[in-house]
């Protein structure tokens, strides 16, 4: 699966920690998310899209 986690972060000026932090995972966790090493959970895909306000499908593409 890839996604957009990682545009929308640069665009919204976002630092790995800060969004880590306001979805209330580690750091490391917004860091595998983005290189694709883990797929979120469908709750913490959920609150990514509602953090960038987006769809979950805008954001999270299957190949």
């Amino acid at each position: 699966m890839r996604n957009d986690v990682r545009d929308l972060r640069l665009a919204a000026g976002l630092s790995q920690r800060e969004l880590a932090e306001a979805l209330d995972v580690s750091r490391q966790t917004v860091n595998s998310i983005e290189t694709g090493r883990y797929d979120p959970s469908l709750p913490l895909a959920i609150a990514i899209a509602r953090h960038f306000q987006r769809s979950v499908e805008e954001i999270f593409h299957v190949d």
